[in-house]
C-alpha cells in the first residue's frame, strides 16, 4: 500500500487538503514581493548633471522663462549634448550663465560627478541614492543576477535538507531567516551590504516556495495535483499585482522593503496548523507518525479508514532508500527526463524575467504596465486548469511554449502601440501558462525520495534563466530587440523538446528510485506489465491448458 492508495480513503481533495493547500500558498504572495521587488528598489528615473551653485540659481525675470523651462536653459549650459546625462562642461560658472553666454565646441569637457533625479514617481530607488548612473548603470542588473544566484545555492541546500529532515520545519525555517533579512535590507548603508543581504533573502525565498508547493502537492490525490500547481501560481501573481500597490503607495524603497518584508513575517502563525507531509513520513519509515497524519485528514474530511491501513504490513517502504542529486543522474530514462526538464525550466524562467523586468517598456505608467504584467497570469493559470487534464501535460507545455516563442519574435516586427502591447501581453500569458504548468510536471515525474531535491534541480535551472534575463536585456545596446529574438528561439525549442517527455496525466506518483526509472520507459524495457496485461496472459494459459483438462 503506498500513500496513493491511503488519499482514497481519506479523501482525494478534501476540506483538510483545501485548507493546507490555501493556508500554504499564502506564503507565494511575499515570495513575489521579494523575488520581483528590486523591479522598484531599483527602478529607472531620469537624471542629469547638476552642481551645487547652480541648484537654486533662478534666471533673470528678462528673459521670461518658467521654472521648468529655467531648468533645462541651465541644464543645456551644464551638458555638452542634450541627453548625455554623464559628461558637463568643466568651466560654467553661475557669472556666465547669466551673463547668457552660450557653450561652443571649444569648452573643456569632463565627467560628471553629481546628479540630480526625477523624483515624481520614485522618491528614492538605490540607483538614486547610490549614483548607479553612468559607468555604473549596468549595477542593477548585476545585482538581480546575483539575486538569482543566491536563489541558485539556496534552493540547492533547501531542497536537500528537505528530503532529509522534513518540508515543514525547513519551509518556515526559510520565512524566518528570510522576514530578518528582507527587513534588514531596509537599513543597508551602502550596495555591499544591501547585496549580500539581498542574497540571504535569495536563498530562503525559492526555497520556501517550493517546499510549500511540494507539501500541497504531496497530501492530494492524482486527479488534483494540477489544483496545487494552479493556485500556487495564482496567489503568486496576486502578489505580483499588491507589489505594484505596495510600491506606488511606499515610493521609498527602504518603506517598501520593509513593509514587504513584514507581511512575509506573518506568516509564521502559520506553523501550528500545518502538518508534515504524510508522504514524506512514509518514505522515511516514519509509518506511526503518517498514521496520525492521515487519521487528523480523515476525521477533518468527514471519512472512515478502513482497519487494514493500520496493518504496518501492507505499506510498501523503502525505509533505507536515501535520494541524493546522483540519483537524478545515474540511469538513463531518469537523466534523460531530468535534463529535459531542467532545460524547459530554464527557458521558461529566463524568457519570464526577462519580459517582467522590461514592463516599463510598454510605454505607460510603470505601476501600471506591472499590475497589468501580473493580472494577465490570472487567466493564463485558471485557463491551465482546464486545459491540462484534456491535453495532458506534455502537449499543453509544449503548445503554450511554441506560441510564447513566436509572440516574443513577432513583438520585434509590430508597431509600437496597441498590436505591440497585445503581442508582448500573449507572450507573458503563454509563458505563464508555461510556468504554472511545468511546477505539475516536474514534481509529478520525480520520484518521492528525490522528488523536493528533483524540483529543486529543475528550478536551479530556472534560476540559472533569472540569472541570464537581465543580462540579456542589456543586449539592446547592440540592437534593440535582440533579446526578444533569445527569447523566442529558446522558447520554441524547449517546446519541442518538452515532445521527449512522458505523460503524467492521472498517473500515480513513483515513490521508489527504480518506479522513476522505469516511468515513460516502454512496458518491454521496463519490465512493467499492466493489469489489464496480466488478466489477458492468464485468460490465455487457461486457454493453453483447456484441452489437458
Amino acid at each position: 500500500m503506498k500513500f496513493d492508495d491511503l488519499v482514497k480513503y481519506v479523501g482525494e481533495f478534501g476540506f483538510y487538503q483545501k485548507a493546507i493547500i490555501a493556508t500554504m500558498c499564502l506564503t507565494n504572495i511575499p515570495a513575489a514581493f521579494h523575488q520581483m521587488g528590486q523591479i522598484f528598489f531599483a527602478a529607472n528615473v531620469d537624471f542629469w548633471c547638476t552642481t551645487s551653485e547652480f541648484e537654486n540659481l533662478d534666471c533673470p525675470f528678462s528673459w521670461n522663462l518658467t521654472k521648468q523651462q529655467c531648468e533645462k536653459e541651465k541644464l543645456l549650459f551644464i551638458m555638452p549634448t542634450e541627453g548625455e546625462d554623464c559628461l558637463r562642461f568643466t568651466n560654467t560658472t553661475t557669472e556666465s550663465f547669466l551673463a547668457g553666454d552660450k557653450p561652443t565646441g571649444n569648452w573643456p569637457i569632463s565627467r560628471c560627478e553629481h546628479w540630480d533625479y526625477d523624483r515624481t514617481d520614485y522618491k528614492s530607488t538605490i540607483i538614486q541614492e547610490w549614483d548607479l548612473v553612468c559607468e555604473d548603470k549596468t549595477i542593477p542588473a548585476i545585482a538581480q543576477s546575483i539575486f538569482f544566484t543566491a536563489v541558485l545555492v539556496g534552493s540547492m541546500v533547501v531542497g536537500s535538507l528537505s528530503d532529509r529532515y522534513g518540508r515543514k520545519p525547513m519551509c518556515f525555517i526559510t520565512i524566518l531567516v528570510q522576514c530578518i533579512a528582507g527587513f534588514a535590507v531596509a537599513f543597508s548603508p551602502n550596495l555591499i551590504t544591501y547585496l549580500c543581504l539581498r542574497c540571504v533573502v535569495a536563498a530562503c525565498n525559492f526555497g520556501m516556495f517550493t517546499l510549500c508547493y511540494i507539501i500541497g502537492t504531496e497530501w492530494v490525490g492524482p486527479s488534483y495535483r494540477k489544483a496545487v500547481a494552479i493556485y500556487t501560481s495564482i496567489m503568486w501573481a496576486t502578489g505580483y499585482m499588491m507589489l505594484a500597490l505596495f510600491a506606488y503607495f511606499f515610493t521609498n524603497w527602504r518603506t517598501l522593503a520593509m513593509v514587504t518584508s513584514l507581511s512575509g513575517g506573518l506568516l509564521l502563525i502559520l506553523y501550528p496548523f500545518i502538518p508534515e507531509s504524510a508522504r514524506w513520513l512514509m518514505t522515511q519509515g516514519r509509518i506511526d507518525e503518517a498514521l496520525r497524519a492521515i487519521e487528523k485528514a480523515a476525521k477533518v474530511n468527514g471519512k472512515k479508514l478502513p482497519d487494514l491501513i493500520y496493518d504496518k504490513h501492507n505499506f510498501t517502504v523503502a525505509e533505507d532508500e536515501s535520494g541524493t542529486i546522483l540519483d537524478l543522474f545515474k540511469t538513463p530514462n531518469m537523466r534523460k527526463k531530468t535534463l529535459i526538464m531542467m532545460y524547459n525550466w530554464f527557458v521558461v524562467s529566463c524568457v519570464y524575467y526577462g519580459l517582467s523586468l522590461s514592463t516599463s517598456t510598454l510605454g505607460v505608467n510603470d505601476y501600471i504596465a506591472f499590475w497589468i504584467s501580473g493580472i494577465v497570469e490570472i487567466p493564463a493559470c485558471l485557463l491551465c486548469m482546464f486545459v491540462v487534464d484534456k491535453f495532458g501535460r506534455r502537449w499543453s507545455l509544449c503548445f503554450t511554449m511554441l506560441i510564447g516563442g513566436v509572440a516574443c519574435i513577432l513583438t520585434i516586427w509590430t508597431p509600437t502601440g496597441l498590436w505591440k502591447i497585445t503581442t508582448a501581453m500573449i507572450g507573458k500569458f503563454s509563458v505563464t501558462f508555461a510556468f504554472a504548468l511545468i511546477y505539475l510536471f516536474a514534481a509529478e515525474i520525480f520520484p518521492t525520495p528525490v522528488r523536493a531535491i528533483g524540483v529543486g534541480v529543475s528550478s536551479t535551472s530556472a534560476i540559472f534563466g533569472g540569472i541570464i534575463a537581465p543580462l540579456l536585456l542589456e543586449l539592446s545596446v547592440l540592437w534593440e530587440p535582440l533579446h526578444l529574438l533569445c527569447f523566442g528561439s529558446l522558447s520554441i525549442t524547449a517546446g519541442i523538446f518538452t515532445l521527449i517527455l512522458p505523460e503524467t496525466n492521472g498517473k500515480q506518483l513513483p515513490e521508489t528510485l527504480e518506479e522513476g526509472e522505469n516511468f515513460g520507459k516502454s512496458k518491454k524495457s521496463a519490465c512493467v506489465i499492466s493489469y489489464n496485461e496480466r488478466e489477458e496472459s492468464v485468460d490465455e494459459e487457461l486457454l493453453e491448458l483447456k484441452p489437458s483438462v
